[in-house]
């Protein structure tokens, strides 16, 4: 047997124990954001919400904190928040001719009506997984393909399909099926990607193991990097009528990195129309660490919530989290539909059940910001919290928000009130020299006040910084590493005096039910 794959073998067995004991002095590892109790994970993979739980699968490495070896973790979850790790779901394997298979991100369903026939008569709740076979030899790849497996114990166990691959177009560059049922039709719907051409492939099927192709879309807005993890659904429209959404992982707003954009439109169970050209890419997210945001199929009362990756592919493999653990998710955030002055847009907003934890331990209204002062501290100290406020600028022409704050380090939020530009700067935010991308660029969106006042919500634990404004209109993610730990927060304005008009502080250092 292969070296690799006996190691392999003998961490199925062993590597599961004790998983919950996460050392308290981590000074990185999150609180409320999910983590692998160990080694290093990157996309979220299989969102599916089914007797009353969360299932997350995630591409995962057995054997080390370094990209590789991957295979599929598995967690669940009855409220987003508290998550219950389970042994590995899919692993890479050999194959006969001595290449090996990788399992690359993908899906998963629940085949209530069994349209599959992979299951046994009166079976309701199979579970049925697409994920990509990434096929190489001597660290050559041979083949992107899509395959399947199907689960008769709610996700626990898997049984790679016989007749794999169902989808093999002789491709490279072939990956990530996102698979629906689309009820008008009473048919499967995937969506997969080109990636090396920008472009999104189409299939139907009625039974899941046999695929048609339908029709390709692409080359719009962001096409410096190749095209990833593509997700497509409904929305309501604000007085009426639906839009479909379309989300590509692709560039980052900074040429360098990696981003994910969305477009809105048309899908007829055939093709995707865009409502318009998107010459310019539309975002979901304007900070460095956001990417490969997909949503959980069959979540109740029709929420449709996006888990995204918090890292960047620039410097993922060198973020200094320790050879523990490397890679976490941002808080699972709940998507809708706002119409803005400018447009239609995509509103991200923390799931409500976040709420249900922590402890509120400030809550202030009207506190002044006076320019050329010392500004105005927070009354708490630490590095896992939720923190909302409400700003209004007046004759502020710049007002910071400093966070994690230490002695020579910070971590800044900075508006300019003339310019209506929001941003995160991480540049002395702690360790920024690990990599020379890290700190190499500071992260701006345009966030326009409305009715004169910024709303904020900041989600900061140890290592991450979630930015949500004008309740969820824009949003920037960023990690930091921070090598002081005093965890203080300041608010100063510049050029004229400014108003906080309430803040309100949860603290997160537990994820506990008060």
């Amino acid at each position: 047997m292969n070296k690799g794959f006996l190691v392999l073998f003998v961490l199925l067995l062993t590597s599961w124990k004790g998983w919950s004991q996460v050392p308290e002095t981590d000074p990185y590892r999150p609180v409320y954001h999910f983590t692998a109790p160990k080694n290093w994970i990157n996309d979220a993979n299989g969102l599916l919400y089914v007797n009353g739980q969360y299932q997350l699968f995630y591409q995962y490495n057995p054997l080390s904190a370094k990209p590789g070896h991957l295979s599929w973790g598995h967690a669940t979850s009855p409220n987003l928040m508290q998550w219950d790790h389970k042994p590995m779901a899919l692993t890479e394997y050999k194959n006969p001719d001595g290449s090996n298979t990788m399992i690359f991100s993908g899906s998963a369903v629940l085949d209530k009506d069994n349209t599959s026939g992979l299951f046994p008569a009166g079976k309701t709740d199979g579970l049925v997984a697409f994920y990509t076979g990434h096929v190489e030899k001597g660290g050559v790849v041979l083949r992107q393909h899509q395959n399947l497996a199907t689960s008769l114990d709610g996700g626990l166990t898997w049984q790679r399909y016989a007749g794999n691959p169902v989808l093999d177009i002789n491709s490279k560059e072939f990956r990530d099926p996102k698979v629906f049922w689309y009820a008008p039709q009473q048919k499967w719907v995937m969506a997969t990607v080109k990636a090396d051409r920008q472009q999104v492939y189409f299939y139907e099927s009625k039974n899941l193991k046999q695929w048609s192709f339908l029709s390709r879309w692409g080359r719009a807005g962001n096409t410096v990097k190749e095209w990833e993890c593509p997700d497509l659904f409904e929305l309501p429209v604000p007085g009426g009528g639906t839009k479909w959404v379309l989300l590509i992982s692709s560039g980052n707003p900074t040429e360098q990195f990696r981003g994910q954009q969305y477009f809105l439109g048309k899908f007829d169970g055939k093709a995707f129309t865009p409502d318009q050209p998107y010459d310019e890419p539309v975002y979901i997210d304007f900070g460095k660490d956001f990417f490969a945001g997909v949503t959980f199929n069959d979540a109740p009362d029709n929420r449709r919530i996006l888990v995204g990756w918090v890292n960047d592919w620039a410097y993922a493999p060198d973020v200094p989290t320790g050879e523990l653990w490397r890679g976490s998710f941002a808080v699972p955030r709940e998507l809708s539909l706002r119409r803005t002055a400018q447009r239609l847009v995509l509103v991200q907003q923390p799931v409500p059940e976040l709420r249900r934890f922590g402890k509120e331990v400030v809550n202030v209204k009207n506190q002044a910001l006076k320019t050329g002062g010392a500004g105005y501290e927070v009354p708490f100290k630490g590095e896992s919290y939720d923190l909302e406020l409400t700003l209004k600028p007046g004759q502020a022409k710049l007002i910071k928000l400093n966070l994690l704050q230490s002695e020579t380090e910070l971590t800044t939020l900075r508006y300019d009130v003339a310019r209506q530009e929001l941003t995160l700067d991480r540049t002395t935010s702690g360790n920024v020299s690990f990599h020379p991308m890290f700190a190499s660029s500071l992260e701006t969106a345009r966030v326009p006040l409305q009715n004169g006042l910024l709303q904020l919500r900041l989600l900061v634990d140890k290592s991450i910084v979630e930015v949500f404004a004008q309740q969820g209109e824009t949003t920037l993610t960023d990690l930091v590493f921070p090598k002081q730990h005093t965890g203080r927060i300041t608010l100063l304005a510049e050029g004229g005096d400014a108003q906080v008009t309430a803040l309100r502080l949860t603290d997160l250092r537990e994820l506990t039910v008060p």
